[in-house]
Formats: C-alpha cells, structure tokens, sequence
C-alpha cells in the first residue's frame, strides 16, 4: 500500500507534419489504409460489438463518393441494456482503487499519443475534415492532455481533506454519483468526444455515451483505445441512437445520475427541461454539466496592431470552417483602423487555399453535412440580400463534390443585425465598426447583443482600454483572451466553458469539471467520546 502520486501532467507537444517529415510520411500511410478499408462501427454495449438491421453509411464530409464505412444505430431496446449493463457494471467499477482507474486513462493517453497517434489523425481528417494541424492538435494533443490532467485532477480531489481537531480524525470521502451519467458528445471536437465520457468515468462513475452521428467514424476508434487500455466491460457503453430511442430511457430513468453535454443550446434546454419535469422520478438531484455554443467575438481598441488583429480574425473565424464553439463570428472595429484591417484582411482570406484535407496547402476543407451546410448558406443569402449588410469576400458555396463554403467576410451598419447575434457555426464573421470615441458604448453594445458568453478577445495596446474592456466585458466570457484569437484553449492552461446561454461554466480541462462528479462524504471519528451527557455550563 501507498500515498500514490500520478505524474506529473505535461501538455502533449504538438507536431509539425512538415513536408518530408516521418510524420508527415505516417499520417499519409494511415490515410490510404483507411480509405482501402471501409469500417462496420458497431455500438458498444458491456464490452460487446451490437450490430442491428438499421446500417447508416459514413462519408467524407469533402467528398460525397468516399464511403469510409457504416455504423449500426440501436434502440429502445438496445438503450435499456446500455443502462442495465452500466448499473451492474458499477458496483465493482466504483470499488476499484483510484490507482488502477488513474491507470486506464493514463495507458490510454499513451496508446493515443503512441500506436494510435496517425490512425486517430487520419480518421479525423477524413470523418471531420479537419487540417493535420487542427486534427493533431484537437484528436491527438488535447484528448491526451485531457486524460492526463483529469487524472491528476482527481488525485488532488482525492487529497483535499479537513483539519481536524484534538481527539477527532476528520476526512472526506469522495464518492461516485449513484447512477449512470449520460455522456452527448458533439461532432466538431474528438477531444470532447473522449473526455465527456471519460471525465465522470474516471472518479468511479459509469457512462452511456451518445456520439453525434457524424463523429461515429473517430468515436469508433476512440472505444478501441479505451478497451485496449483496460477498460472493463460496461463502464462505458457507446451507443447510436435517435432521441427517441433515448427519451424515456435515459432522461427519465431513475437512475440518471448526471448528463454531461455538449452540443446545440436547444437540445440542452430541452434535456434540462426533461429533467425538470421529471425530478420526483429520481434518487438523486441529476448533475447537469454542459456547454452549447457561442456568438465569439473580437473587440479592438484603435491603438491595435493591425497585423496582429487581422491574423486572429482569419485564424479565429476560418480554422476549421468556423465549426468550433469558441470561433470568432463577430468584430467590433475603431473606424480610424477600418482601412488597413480591410485591405489586410481581404488579402489574406484571399490567398486561403480550400479543398480536401489530403492537400496539405489547403487552410479551410468542407463543412460537416448537408444539414450544416444547408443552415450556414441560408445566413450567406440573408445577408446578400439585406439591404444593411454587404458581404466583402467570399459568400460562395458548392455542394457538387462536397459541403464547400467559402470564408465570408459580412460588414454590416447594424449593431443587432442578425448575423452579429445569431450561432451560424460556420466560416462566416460578421463586422462592426464604430467610431473611435464610441470605444466604451459599443463595449457595451458587444457585452448586450449575443445571449451567449463562451469566448472572447480584445485586442489593443493601451493598457486602459484593454483594462477597461476586462470589466465591461467581464460576464460576456468564460475564456477572455487579449491581444489572441478567441480559439484554442489549452488543458490545465485555460480550462474552457462559458456563462448565460453558452453552458454551465463548469470549465472542461480544469478540476472545477471533475469535482462536479464526485459526490463528498464527510467522516468524522472521535477517538475519544465522552461518557457522560453533560457539559461544564451545566455545574
């Protein structure tokens, strides 16, 4: 027996994939062995592979004729045995010493960032159709460090304990959460794919987990490394299934413990709302943990760099297709620097290359399906034919061989133009500008529009300005970047999550996170107890 102590996490260091590189070389590889070899992805139920007669294809998101497989999506049925399965799991899942749970996810970080570290890349580029960059950083880097901090985060919640006084011992026991955790996981972020999952997981808890149905190709891969880990059977259970299948289930199961979410603000209201309705039903107040989206912005005072602003507009709106949560969608520009942010900004969207993400050249490849594109190019015509708006590049969109659509810049006169409220989730910022003077005002403005509160930037070199947009701005972010783009959250750096209707703020990447999973008993023992009912005042 031991006080053990996990080690020492350190942020996976992300690779380059230069031309002529191994790495390079590797991730190519495993890109051609997956486009030779199209999966069958089965859901996971108590370790076993379930396969059903409702087979759903997968293809590349950039091409329509590239079929990477099929998954296999259950019901009602299937989804009663995923929680029955959970249930019993726990009971010898939950007595494990934290060791050997700490010692799953850590080997699974390494499988991850080892053996899987190009296959996880590859499948992620063709399934998401993400860069090598952005695949690296989120499949790879941020998965791996999230497995590592959250376990090193339940060390030190294990460690926190009370004084105690003379003659007593007092301690905390952190318990798992009675029930199961419903893990719903988006399709823009593997990372997230595996911590949400995971995270509950980990202190002792059991998961049904419901991917998005385009993250069933990386989910697939995801399931693998966690059961070569070590995993047991059960812990947790990878299903694919419709909302209805899920409904009564899941949501007003009385065992539900906990939902930890990311995804649409609609569909976590709706949940909450289910969850609401049905509390009487419950053996414990369910823990709601989620994040839903933003309306991200970027504010810069006149005293910016200009070279600097427009560099984090281009990155912060365009990698990715706009397709992240904290992406910058909206800007708030001084006039005096309109000019030369244009001319700038035009010229670098302007050398964007765009296509398959096997050509490494390309900055921004498609949109993750019809649906998204379809909702994307809607906001793109309602602002071509708006007569308080002009689109100054892009606004093109293509469909014939994948969802294409081209970063849009949109400058509009309107401060509650709907582009500059409104999630679009997609290639497209929509800029503001307003006169120098009006610089507090329009702090304000910014701080009023969005009904979100995820992420956000000010940009400037004039320290009281920049303190001044601290405190405007002070409740219209969860992460508050300055002087850099509003994307790009690192674990155990800048834990993540936002306020109002961007979530719960319960900071995935940060112990604030896995405290919401831990359920604390406090023991008190008293050495010595006293014999006699009475006490001095007494006498």
């Amino acid at each position: 027996m031991g006080i053990f102590r996990v080690p020492f996490p350190k942020n996976e260091p992300v690779r380059d994939y230069a031309p002529g590189s191994a790495d390079r070389a590797g991730v190519e590889k495993a890109i051609a062995e997956l486009k030779a070899a199209p999966l069958e992805i089965p859901t996971v139920i108590n370790g076993k592979e379930v396969k059903t007669g409702k087979k759903i294809e997968i293809r590349a998101p950039h091409n329509h004729g590239l079929v990477l497989g099929h998954y296999y999506q259950v019901g009602e049925a299937e989804v009663s045995k995923a929680v029955e399965t959970a249930l019993e799991a726990q009971k010898t899942w939950a007595l494990m010493p934290w060791e050997h749970r700490a010692a799953i996810f850590l080997k699974a970080a390494d499988l991850l960032s080892g053996p899987y570290r190009y296959i996880i890349n590859a499948a992620t580029m063709l399934a998401h159709s993400k860069t090598i960059y952005q695949a690296e950083i989120d499949a790879v880097c941020e998965l791996a460090d999230f497995w590592r901090f959250n376990v090193y985060y339940m060390q030190q919640i294990y460690g926190i304990q009370p004084d105690s006084s003379a003659g007593i011992w007092d301690r905390v026991d952190q318990r798992p959460l009675e029930g199961f955790v419903f893990a719903v996981t988006p399709f823009n972020f593997v990372s997230i794919n595996g911590n949400l999952p995971t995270a509950p997981v980990m202190l002792g808890n059991v998961s049904i987990w419901k991917p998005a149905s385009t993250a069933a190709y990386t989910s697939h891969f995801l399931m693998k490394i966690l059961r070569e880990a070590g995993l047991p059977d059960g812990v947790v259970n990878m299903i694919f299934a419709r909302g209805a299948a899920i409904g009564d289930t899941v949501l007003k199961n009385e065992h539900l413990a906990g939902i930890h979410f990311t995804g649409s603000t609609a569909t976590f209201q709706h949940m909450w709302k289910t969850v609401g309705e049905n509390i009487t039903n419950y053996r414990c107040y369910p823990r709601i943990v989620g994040e839903t989206g933003g309306k991200d912005f970027i504010f810069a005072h006149a005293s910016s760099n200009v070279e600097e602003l427009v560099t984090a507009i281009t990155r912060g709106a365009f990698e990715f297709q706009g397709q992240k949560c904290s992406a910058a969608s909206r800007c708030y520009l001084p006039k005096s620097l309109w000019p030369g942010i244009r001319e700038l900004l035009l010229k670098q969207i302007g050398e964007l290359k765009m296509g398959d993400p096997e050509d490494f050249t390309n900055f921004v490849n498609a949109i993750i399906d019809e649906p998204a594109y379809r909702t994307i190019k809607e906001y793109i015509d309602y602002a071509r034919n708006s007569k308080d708006a002009e689109i100054i590049c892009g606004g093109g969109y293509d469909d014939s061989k994948g969802w294409f659509i081209e970063p849009t810049v949109v400058v509009t006169k309107d401060p509650h133009f709907k582009l500059l409220e409104e999630e679009i989730f997609g290639p497209v910022v929509t800029i503001y500008v307003y006169e120098d003077k009006e610089y507090a005002g329009t702090l304000h403005l910014c701080d009023q529009t969005s009904p979100y509160a995820l992420t956000g930037a000010v940009f400037g070199t004039d320290r009281r300005a920049i303190a001044l947009a601290e405190r405007a701005l002070r409740n219209a972010a969860g992460n508050f970047y300055i002087n850099d783009k509003p994307t790009g959250a690192v674990v155990g750096q800048q834990p993540f999550g936002g306020g109002r209707a961007s979530g719960t703020n319960d900071k995935a990447g940060g112990i604030q996170n896995m405290l919401r999973w831990a359920s604390p008993r406090a023991i008190k023992e008293n050495f010595v107890p006293p014999k006699d009912y009475r006490y001095p005042f007494m006498g």
